[in-house]
């Protein structure tokens, strides 16, 4: 699947022994099962570090800390509305994907890069919040809090999960995506949590293609 993905789907590019995959618009559960593909190639050594740029179809997933997962509406409710909802295992609780909403997923080797998981989250939340910075949006960490925050607002999230130092699963970052799919969920199962995003803070579209050209520059930065 790896090399039919690849090459029917995704445009990559190779910069410094990192390649970053843009698969565009994708199916969840076609790019969770390349990243289980491409995070087992990773640990036997048969790929360098790798980076997914996606965006989705509308999904809710829900992650391994079952206390986290609170649903607003019922599966069937949800499956009338086309949006999909998938268990997977990685870190965080429920969160939502759909399109205008910048989506990457990192398989590298922490052992080789030197970095622990927590330095690693921080690295990810220094790239989201260069990105942001760059759309004309200051976010910033909250301590006990994986992600980015304006205020009391949410605009990206992060759930990681990583197998013999192999990272994958990763981070979103809301760009000018339909907000009201958060209506569903309780996000990351924080009571009261608003989420927000680029275009809701700033009143200004940004060109997708060039929120992944800055991420792709900022990952090359971060982790070549």
């Amino acid at each position: 699947m790896l090399e039919q993905f690849t090459t029917e789907i995704c445009k990559s590019k190779f910069v410094n022994s990192l390649r970053i995959i843009d698969c565009g618009l994708a199916d969840y559960r076609e790019i969770l099962q390349l990243q289980h593909q491409m995070q087992e190639k990773r640990r036997l050594g048969e790929i360098q570090n790798t980076v997914l740029i996606v965006e989705h179809p509308p999904v809710i997933t829900l992650g391994a800390r079952q206390s986290a997962n609170k649903l607003l509406a019922t599966r069937d409710d949800l499956a009338q509305k086309h949006i999909d909802i998938i268990d997977i295992r990685r870190g965080g609780g429920t969160t939502a994907h759909n399109p205008d909403q910048l989506v990457f997923y990192p398989i590298l080797n922490l052992q080789e890069l030197n970095l622990g998981i927590s330095e690693y989250i921080r690295k990810l939340e220094s790239i989201g919040a260069e990105l942001l910075e760059q759309s004309g949006v200051h976010a910033e960490r909250k301590k006990g809090l994986p992600g980015l925050w304006i205020g009391e607002k949410k605009i990206a999230s992060i759930g990681v999960r990583v197998s013999k130092f192999i990272t994958y699963h990763g981070m979103a970052i809301n760009i000018k995506n339909d907000l009201s799919i958060f209506d569903f969920l309780i996000p990351c199962g924080l009571d009261g949590v608003e989420m927000t995003s680029v275009l809701k803070q700033t009143g200004k579209h940004c060109s997708m293609k060039q929120a992944k050209e800055r991420l792709s520059q900022l990952l090359i930065r971060h982790f070549s």
